[in-house]
């Protein structure tokens, strides 16, 4: 048995010292992001999280508004309505004063949109005020 219990200790060492090196992870730095630009300045995270989702649909929004296609442009923004909706319970509770001031925002670029006879010119300004907020937002 003696042979044996020469093996546990250097067994328990090299257990010991593959399990730090787990634990504590690979010594080298992650690199950062050096992109610079819109795309990068979008992705700047703010207190209620990642908004890039939310931001992108309402680019799109805003493009199909400048093609002076409110009919996709309004079935666009159902799209933020319900991912915004959807993640609410998730956000909102990081800085409401935050969320309302885009939830706000939204509201009033979907009561532009969805007017009876919507006015590209105030689905604009709506769309402009709503990235505005959202640009605001970036921390």
């Amino acid at each position: 048995m003696r042979p044996f219990q020469k093996l546990i200790r250097p067994v328990a060492i090299v257990s010991a010292i593959c399990v730090l090196g787990i634990a504590t992870g690979c010594s080298k730095p992650v690199d950062k992001p050096t992109a610079a630009g819109p795309a990068s300045a979008q992705q700047q995270a703010s207190k209620l999280g990642d908004l890039s989702e939310f931001r992108n649909i309402a680019l799109d929004v805003k493009a199909l508004v400048d093609k002076n296609d409110l009919a996709g442009a309004k079935t666009r923004i159902k799209d933020l309505e319900t991912s915004w909706d959807a993640a609410e319970a998730g956000i909102k509770p990081r800085a409401a004063k935050d969320w309302h001031v885009l939830d706000n925002a939204i509201d009033h670029a979907l009561s532009a949109l969805r007017e009876a006879q919507p006015n590209q010119a105030d689905c604009k300004s709506s769309m402009d005020e709503l990235l505005k907020a959202f640009d605001l937002m970036k921390g």
